[in-house]
């Protein structure tokens, strides 16, 4: 097998290239939460959500055969999962995808919130991500929660790395003033 990624589930993943219905249950089974959870944070709404990632699902038990094992399992399906909730987030809400100009010219005072402080538990910075345009909240996540790094983010959204990494600043630096806005407490723990 050389250097390809050995899976734990490998022999689910082998029935589910046989077509086997019960097999591809059971892959659902075990990555249904976290992929939803991936098309959630992108998408912002529970049923878009849920349908993209039945829809993504589809689409992986379709083309299982073209799983390598370069990456784990879930890695591969999570690209599928995300690259599909681009494409819905692309055709659907084509104003709000904001990843151009309109994001590029930020105000001034954005770019001063260097330094503040953040106390937020993780639910309430979960929170505040919902509340940034999809532009940012898509890059953030991306790199934040799903741990892909700009070169990736760079591949799947169809810009540079560099533009990834100046997007992510911006989505770090509006995060943290939506934080700041939300609370009158001194926030205590850094976005790293």
């Amino acid at each position: 097998m050389g250097s390809n990624y050995q899976n734990i589930h490998q022999d689910i993943i082998d029935a589910c290239r046989h077509g086997n219905a019960k097999a591809q249950f059971e892959i659902y089974k075990l990555y249904y939460k976290a992929m939803y959870n991936s098309c959630l944070r992108i998408l912002n709404n529970t049923q878009e959500a849920e349908d993209v990632m039945q829809e993504a699902f589809l689409s992986a038990f379709d083309k299982i055969n073209s799983y390598k094992g370069e990456v784990s399992f879930g890695a591969w399906l999570k690209r599928i999962v995300i690259n599909r909730a681009l494409d819905y987030l692309k055709k659907n809400k084509i104003n709000n995808l904001p990843l151009d100009e309109k994001i590029n010219k930020l105000s001034e005072e954005e770019e001063t919130h260097e330094g503040i402080e953040v106390k937020n538990n993780v639910t309430e910075i979960k929170k505040a991500i919902e509340l940034l345009p999809a532009g940012y909240r898509i890059v953030l996540s991306l790199y934040l929660i799903e741990a892909y790094d700009h070169e990736e983010i760079g591949e799947i959204l169809n810009i540079s790395a560099s533009t990834s990494r100046s997007q992510y600043n911006r989505a770090k630096k509006k995060l943290i003033q939506i934080i700041a806005n939300s609370t009158n407490e001194p926030l205590k723990r850094r976005i790293k």
